[in-house]
């Protein structure tokens, strides 16, 4: 059994069946982990969905920034970005059973001492806080208080995170930080607006990732999201985020022995 992580999909499931094939990928023994972002920007985002919730137990996948977007925008909430391409999820005929199934799934994923996360960790948090912090969003994402937390959850305010937060506040930074954070400042004030290299840091800022102290260090964190810092691999951090939607690769990295695999997304059939 392998267990192979991947980048960011964002609706392009032609190079994900590439990915699959060059992987050697097979579902009745291998596992799957997928950083988030499963749907928006590429074309096929209904069929995405189709794909991976068909891959029952065979597929882990977290939540990222465009996921939740979805799930906002079929809640009516929000406004529609000018080039999301989620209409055919909105009129597909199982959309409520692809929306509900997506609701079900983790904010953060933590498995023998690696720690599956869209974009990262506070570094207040450990690990296991951050697994029992993700548990409280996704109680009010599967609650009957879902459509409430959608319509709170827009905002980047707060930009620290306090064990005294309650709330809707308190959600948010979760949310904001483990789908959205690229970078923060020592003390884990977020900048959510940043978007370049990391050596585009602003000023009193870091990647998350390299503050020093971060207590979430001692784990493997394996992470999407940040497509401008590309496919980096180090020993306590695996980035897969290679910019598939904007041209450049789709990667794959086995957990197991840390081999990479990719497809050159240049070309792939379906995709802008």
């Amino acid at each position: 059994m392998a267990t192979y992580a991947i980048g960011d999909i964002q609706g392009c499931l032609d190079s994900l069946r590439l990915l699959l094939d060059k992987c050697g990928f097979d579902r009745s023994r291998d596992r799957l982990w997928l950083v988030g972002d499963l749907v928006n920007r590429g074309p096929q985002s209904l069929e995405t969905l189709r794909f991976v919730r068909d891959l029952g137990p065979a597929a882990t996948t977290v939540l990222g920034n465009h996921d939740l977007y979805l799930l906002m925008v079929a809640a009516g909430l929000g406004r529609r970005g000018k080039g999301d391409t989620l209409g055919e999820v909105l009129s597909a005929p199982d959309r409520d059973e692809l929306l509900d199934w997506l609701r079900q799934q983790e904010l953060c994923h933590l498995e023998d001492g690696f720690c599956l996360v869209h974009a990262g960790l506070l570094p207040q948090w450990t690990t296991v806080a951050a697994r029992a912090l993700a548990a409280e969003v996704e109680a009010a994402l599967q609650g009957p208080s879902c459509t409430e937390f959608l319509a709170n959850l827009w905002g980047s305010e707060p930009l620290c995170w306090s064990d005294d937060l309650q709330g809707w506040s308190r959600l948010r930074v979760i949310v904001n930080a483990m789908t959205r954070m690229r970078f923060c400042s020592l003390s884990g004030a977020m900048d959510l607006k940043a978007k370049g290299e990391a050596a585009d840091a602003p000023a009193d800022h870091l990647p998350w990732f390299d503050i020093p102290g971060r207590r979430s260090a001692d784990a493997v964190l394996v992470i999407g999201h940040w497509s401008a810092l590309g496919l980096r691999i180090e020993d306590k951090l695996l980035a897969l985020d290679s910019g598939c939607f904007w041209g450049r690769h789709l990667s794959a990295v086995r957990l197991e022995d840390r081999a990479v695999f990719q497809v050159d997304c240049s070309t792939t059939e379906g995709q802008v």
